[in-house]
């Protein structure tokens, strides 16, 4: 069945940016944005596939171990329960790295491929430039930026100061969220 996806960046998004330093390199740098768990629920209620699509190039650079970040993610998974992501797309900047960094579509591109999903009528949620280029080169029409302190060059459809102003937005667009069987 072909279905749409919500596309999440991690950091800033689904986990607030770990100021002042770059990078989540341990569960204890981890804190849980504020509205994460109740968007997750609405998509989820609405029948939209939840990937996560993110740049770690912290283990490219030898801050983390590629099975550190697994082990992260799987933490990560393990407390969202029945909300986690159905699937998780990452740039590590290893060599030999299959997946490109943003903004190539290579995430999006390979989840859509795997998970059959409907592009048109995907969402994507970022705070940065590079998450907006990469939805529009992959063809999703809808992103929502999370501002914050980066710099908005790529603007995008919808712009949030919160996640907790996102659930509101979708229901003026698609509607009431529908009750989860």
């Amino acid at each position: 069945m072909i279905r749409p996806a919500f596309f999440f960046d991690r950091d800033g998004v689904v986990n607030l940016d770990p100021d002042p330093e770059p990078y989540v390199v341990s569960w204890d740098q981890w804190k849980w944005t504020p509205g994460l768990f109740d968007l997750l629920a609405d998509v989820k209620a609405r029948g939209f596939a939840t990937i996560l699509v993110t740049s770690q190039r912290c283990v490219g650079k030898g801050l983390l171990l590629p099975q550190d970040l697994e082990i992260l993610h799987g933490r990560m998974q393990e407390i969202l329960g029945d909300l986690a992501f159905d699937t998780i797309r990452v740039h590590t900047g290893l060599p030999n790295d299959p997946i490109p960094p943003k903004p190539d579509p290579g995430m999006i591109v390979s989840a859509m491929e795997e998970h059959a999903l409907d592009l048109s009528r995907s969402w994507l949620i970022g705070d940065a430039d590079r998450d907006i280029a990469m939805a529009n080169a992959a063809g999703v029409p809808h992103t929502i930026r999370v501002l914050g302190l980066k710099p908005v060059t790529v603007p995008a459809l919808h712009a949030v100061r919160t996640l907790m102003q996102v659930q509101p937005l979708l229901e003026t667009i698609l509607g009431p969220r529908p009750a989860r069987a």
